[in-house]
């Protein structure tokens, strides 16, 4: 029997890095997994593979700037399912980097819609269902740039700082009703978005050499760390942040 065997997970942005193997690594632990995404034929084809393969998945078609898509996500899972134990809100994106000045309202606008208030609509949302299945967990992906900065990445870096202030102050109001909230945050992770702004050898090998260890992490490591944070052998971990960084933040 798997360690999420009888229990049911929600993932954000869960069709592609991260969170594509974070659904993956619940479902291969016994979960039932509803995950969400805005790629609709990327989606199926992750939820038949993990069928495929022995597990449960549904692909939610949602948009977590939407409070109706939001909204709607859990009202699936619960349709499907019949309860909702973890939550791993994970949807997210990236900023261009440029100077400060040049940004534009809708730079802003685009990065805290998706950031911060997709996070808060979607614990708005699980947290009572959460309760009434008789408590859980919840993590969201933050990043390292929520504890340390970067120039010409300030509107990213607000973000990741204020979903960790999201994540304490959530922790403290439901730990009592049996909710740990936690969050994870990665480095440079082999990802899809990592691969949008380091297209060419260069870019990759400098982003290795900013990690302690000499390269960039595995999606399938956060998703371990999510796992981790959702289970019992977590049941005493609540309003942290876990740094999944090969020793980024240590320098």
């Amino acid at each position: 029997m798997g360690e999420f065997e009888n229990k049911v997970a929600l993932v954000t942005g869960g069709t592609s890095g991260i969170g594509e193997a974070t659904v993956r690594a619940f479902a291969g632990d016994g979960a039932k997994v509803a995950f969400t995404g805005r790629q609709e034929d990327k989606g199926n084809a992750i939820a038949d593979a993990v069928v495929a393969e022995g597990g449960n998945a549904l692909f939610i078609r949602a948009d977590i700037r939407k409070p109706g898509d939001v909204a709607r996500m859990v009202v699936e899972t619960l349709d499907a399912f019949g309860r909702l134990d973890l939550a791993f809100n994970n949807a997210g994106v990236e900023q261009a980097f440029k100077p400060l000045v040049e940004q534009t309202l809708e730079d802003f606008d685009f990065l805290v819609e998706t950031n911060i208030r997709g996070v808060w609509l979607s614990m708005k949302e699980e947290l009572p269902a959460i309760i009434e299945s008789g408590g859980g967990a919840i993590v969201n992906t933050s990043s390292i740039f929520g504890v340390v900065a970067a120039p010409l990445n300030p509107l990213y870096v607000a973000c990741k700082h204020a979903v960790i202030g999201l994540t304490k102050s959530t922790a403290l109001e439901y730990a009592k009703a049996g909710v740990r909230v936690n969050a994870v945050l990665p480095a440079a992770i082999e990802t899809p978005m990592i691969d949008r702004f380091a297209r060419d050898e260069k870019t990759q090998a400098y982003l290795k050499s900013l990690h302690p260890v000499g390269r960039m992490g595995r999606p399938e490591e956060v998703a371990q760390a999510v796992l981790w944070l959702c289970s019992e052998k977590a049941s005493f971990v609540t309003g942290t942040s876990v740094r999944i960084d090969g020793g980024y933040t240590a320098q």
